[in-house]
């Protein structure tokens, strides 16, 4: 949301075009946000949607495409003949009567934040491909998109291997430096997933991507028509195609004292290097939220969690959200095996979160901390749940959506932690402290049994049953 803030809602060539529609912003934090959600199968943030007048949806709006290109991807919506969902069908069926446009809406739509609307999560890789395919000839560019999209949809455990031709295509991209430069949202967003969809461990075909990949992940590092945002992450891609292949068994060796590396020292210099210029030049606060975060993440990668954690810290005072940092340094401490200090970001970030569903979302945080890291600890755990039920109370919309979630994360946390009677007194008041939440007025039936069902008992048997 920070870097959408900070590279696409500020451009001249956005305003203007904003004029022709009427922008709607919605807060996930603001009155009734959570029921709209629920209305508009919104789940995650960002999600852009684009309606007709008479309030069809047309499509869902890409947040990681170029910011020089949003304005392109607007106006294929806003000129769209028909819904991206008829498309889809159109094109399934044949597209014979399918414009180039038509082609490239479906190219750009975000299945990403599509809830499932149009195909299921295991539909989307697939169905992608067979786009890919039926795309016409004349239109490279958009059929290379969609084949894009495939590999990066693929599932990581278990990836279908595309064929020699796919292999062959995405090699010819990354060697065009201005073709690869149209697809830079792919290449640095999906770099593993495309690589691990295209080639096995240990083959010649993965070094050979690899290679391809890191040449140009470094051009699309150092291009300035790029957001820095963008090439920061770029720059996460080639650390984490670098890793592609290692264990992750010794991520808590990573942020001792004299940590084992295991990039290229060159690589390793690049990332401090451009973690220290970000840090020292970015001035605009969204920007620095979404660069600062990265640019640690990029470091805990870079088997330099103490540097992330430094990093981090120093930017607190500067956040105007800083309970994301706080949350950041609470992965930092976990994976290092920290538990102390695990445990105190965790309650330090909800304690400083802001708004009715973030308050949630970090208040399921951190009593998931507590559960994993300090199972012993009753009260702390008692208070903590209390707490987001007397929150949730207040909240006319705390059983829709995100908030939803994030309650019943809570709850799958406390129904594991008393399973088999273990912690019998503590479980038994926090049912009743629920009891008193779910009575409040107001609930509709839905949310009446959202609520109830956090904590009934053997609700997990009855589901597989």
């Amino acid at each position: 949301c920070n870097q959408v803030k900070a590279t696409i809602f500020n451009r001249q060539d956005f305003i203007e075009r904003s004029h022709a529609f009427v922008p709607v912003y919605v807060d996930g934090d603001g009155p009734g946000a959570q029921k709209l959600g629920a209305r508009f199968h919104v789940s995650g943030y960002p999600t852009m949607l684009l309606f007709t007048p008479q309030g069809v949806e047309v499509t869902r709006l890409p947040g990681e495409v170029d910011p020089a290109r949003y304005t392109e991807v607007l106006n294929l919506g806003m000129n769209a003949a028909r819904p991206v969902k008829a498309v889809l069908a159109a094109a399934l069926a044949g597209g014979r009567d399918l414009q180039a446009s038509d082609w490239q809406l479906l190219a750009f739509y975000s299945f990403d934040t599509d809830q499932q609307q149009l195909l299921g999560k295991e539909q989307v890789a697939p169905t992608l491909a067979r786009l890919a395919a039926a795309c016409p000839g004349e239109q490279p560019a958009t059929a290379m998109r969609l084949r894009l999209k495939s590999l990066a949809a693929s599932d990581e455990k278990a990836p279908v291997l595309a064929d020699a031709t796919a292999r062959a295509a995405v090699l010819k991209l990354l060697g065009d430096a201005a073709a690869a430069r149209e697809e830079a949202d792919q290449l640095i967003n999906a770099a593993p997933e495309i690589v691990r969809a295209l080639s096995a461990p240990g083959t010649a075909q993965r070094a050979r991507l690899l290679a391809a990949f890191d040449v140009a992940l470094q051009r699309l590092e150092t291009d300035a028509t790029l957001s820095r945002p963008d090439r920061i992450q770029a720059l996460i891609g080639r650390v984490d195609l670098a890793r592609i292949d290692l264990p992750d068994d010794d991520a808590a060796r990573r942020h001792s004292a004299a940590p084992v590396l295991h990039l290229p020292a060159a690589l390793v210099a690049d990332v401090r290097a451009t973690a220290e210029r970000a840090d020292r030049d970015v001035t605009d606060g969204y920007e620095r939220q979404a660069v600062v975060t990265a640019a640690a993440y990029m470091l805990e990668r870079a088997d330099l969690g103490r540097e992330s954690d430094a990093l981090l810290e120093a930017n607190l005072a500067k956040s105007h959200s800083p309970y994301y940092l706080m949350s950041e340094l609470a992965g930092n401490a976990k994976r290092r095996g920290d538990r102390g200090a695990a445990l105190r970001w965790y309650r330090e970030a909800f304690a400083r979160s802001e708004g009715p569903a973030t308050r949630l979302q970090w208040g399921a945080s951190y009593l998931g901390a507590l559960v994993d890291l300090a199972p012993h600890d009753e009260a702390a755990i008692e208070g903590t749940a209390t707490e987001l039920w007397h929150e949730a109370a207040t909240q006319p919309d705390a059983f829709y959506e995100r908030s939803a979630r994030s309650l019943q994360r809570v709850g799958s946390k406390l129904q594991a932690w008393g399973a088999g009677g273990a912690h019998a007194g503590v479980m038994a008041r926090l049912r009743g402290e629920l009891s008193a939440t779910c009575a409040k007025a107001g609930h509709g039936e839905a949310e009446l049994a959202t609520c109830q069902g956090l904590l009934a008992p053997a609700a997990k048997a009855r589901a597989k049953a």
